[in-house]
C-alpha cells in the first residue's frame, strides 16, 4: 500500500490540473504512468479507468497498486451506485491516490451496458449523489471527466446544468472533453474522432463557473495549442498524443511550469525504463514485453526509429533480458553480430 509521497509536486503557482494524461483504457497502466512520469515530474496522471465491481468484488491490489514514484497520480472510477463508489474511493484514498474522479465521459457499449460512463450526464441528480458520497468518504479532492452533450444535443444548457447539479454536491473540479459522447452508432474510437470539438464550450463553463477548476481534453497535439487554452482554463489533459509521441512530455515542465530544461534524452529515458524492467520483473515477476510496449513512441520521427520499435516487440527476442534487448536496439543492423539482431532489421 502507497503511503510515502515524498516526490515532487507541482508549483503552488499553479494549479495541480495544469498539465494531465487521460485516462485511456489498456494504455494508462502503471508502466505506462512509470514512463511518463519519467519525462514529465508536474504532470498529473491518472489511472485506466477501475469499475467499482472489480474493487468490491476483485482483487484489490491487482487494479490499485502503483509505484511512489507516480504521484501525483489520480484513481478513475466507473460507477452509478453511490455507497459502491464511496467505498471505491476510500479504498483508493488508502492506497495513496491523490485524486479521485468519476468517469462520466466514456461512450463504450459496455459501459452503457453497466450504466455508467458518458450515460450518466443524463442524470445529474444522480451524479451528484455519487459524488456527495465521494465527497464524504474521503479527504483527498474527488473530480468528474464529462463530454459536452450526449447524441446530437449540443445546448449549452445541457452541460452547464450538469456541472451546476453536480458542483452543488461538492465538486469543484471538472475536466471536460470537448466532444459530445454519441452513444448509438459510434465506436469510443469515432467518439474520438468525429463529433467535433467545440473548445468555446467548455471556456463558457469556466465564465459561467469562476470559482470552479475546470480543465480541457480534446485534440490538443502541440505546446501552442495548449498555451492557448492555459489563457482561459485551469489545465490541459492531453491523451492520444501523450501516449503515442510519449516525447513530448519531456517539454512540459519547461514550457507550462517554468522549470529550467531538464537535461533529459531519448537514451537515458530507455535506459532508465529497463532498469524499471528489471526492478519489476525481479519484485513482480513482470515480462519486460508488457512494459516496452508503452514506450515505443520514444523515438517517433528519428532515424532508425522503426526498427528500434521492431526490436522492442518483438516476441523472439522475449526470453532475453531487457538489457540485453536494449543493446540489440541500439546496434546498427550492419554492424550486427547476434543473428537475432538482423531478423527484426
Amino acid at each position: 500500500m502507497n503511503t510515502d509521497k515524498d516526490t515532487p509536486s507541482t508549483s503552488p503557482a499553479f494549479s495541480p490540473w495544469r498539465t494531465s494524461v487521460a485516462p485511456m483504457m489498456d494504455w494508462t497502466d502503471r508502466h505506462c504512468r512509470h514512463l511518463h512520469r519519467l519525462l514529465s515530474r508536474h504532470t498529473l496522471l491518472y489511472t485506466e479507468m477501475v469499475t467499482t465491481g472489480a474493487l468490491v468484488h476483485g482483487d484489490v491490489e491487482r487494479h490499485l497498486r502503483f509505484g511512489e514514484a507516480e504521484h501525483p497520480v489520480a484513481l478513475q472510477l466507473g460507477g452509478s451506485e453511490p455507497a459502491d463508489l464511496a467505498h471505491s474511493a476510500k479504498l483508493g484514498e488508502q492506497w495513496g491516490y491523490d485524486e479521485i474522479n468519476l468517469n462520466c465521459g466514456c461512450p463504450s457499449e459496455r459501459v452503457q451496458r453497466g450504466a455508467f460512463g458518458a450515460c450518466l450526464m443524463n442524470e445529474p441528480q444522480l451524479v451528484a449523489d455519487c459524488v456527495k458520497a465521494m465527497v464524504d468518504a474521503v479527504s483527498v479532492p474527488v473530480t468528474v471527466k464529462h463530454r459536452i452533450g450526449i447524441d446530437k444535443v449540443e445546448e449549452y444548457g445541457f452541460v452547464r446544468d450538469f456541472v451546476g447539479t453536480v458542483a452543488d454536491a461538492g465538486c469543484t473540479v471538472f475536466i471536460a472533453h470537448a466532444r459530445n459522447a454519441w452513444l448509438k452508432g459510434l465506436s469510443p474510437k469515432e467518439n474520438r474522432e468525429i463529433p467535433p470539438l467545440r473548445y468555446d464550450v467548455v471556456a463558457q463553463l469556466k465564465k459561467d463557473f469562476p470559482q470552479l477548476t475546470i480543465a480541457i481534453n480534446g485534440g490538443f497535439v502541440a505546446d501552442s495549442a495548449v498555451l492557448e487554452q492555459l489563457e482561459v482554463l485551469d489545465g490541459v489533459m492531453v491523451g492520444r498524443e501523450a501516449y503515442h509521441n510519449p516525447w513530448w512530455l519531456a517539454r512540459w515542465d519547461e514550457v507550462f511550469y517554468g522549470d529550467a530544461p531538464n537535461g533529459l534524452t531519448r537514451e537515458l529515458v530507455e535506459e532508465r525504463m529497463v532498469e524499471y524492467m528489471e526492478h519489476e520483473a525481479a519484485k513482480h515477476g513482470t515480462h519486460w514485453y508488457s512494459i516496452a510496449r508503452h514506450m515505443l513512441g520514444l523515438r517517433n520521427g528519428l532515424p532508425g526509429a522503426r526498427r528500434w520499435r521492431q526490436v522492442w516487440s518483438d516476441h523472439r527476442l522475449k526470453h532475453l533480458p531487457a538489457r540485453e534487448v536494449m543493446q540489440i536496439a541500439r546496434t546498427k543492423p550492419n554492424a550486427a553480430a547476434n543473428p537475432q539482431e538482423t531478423a527484426v532489421a
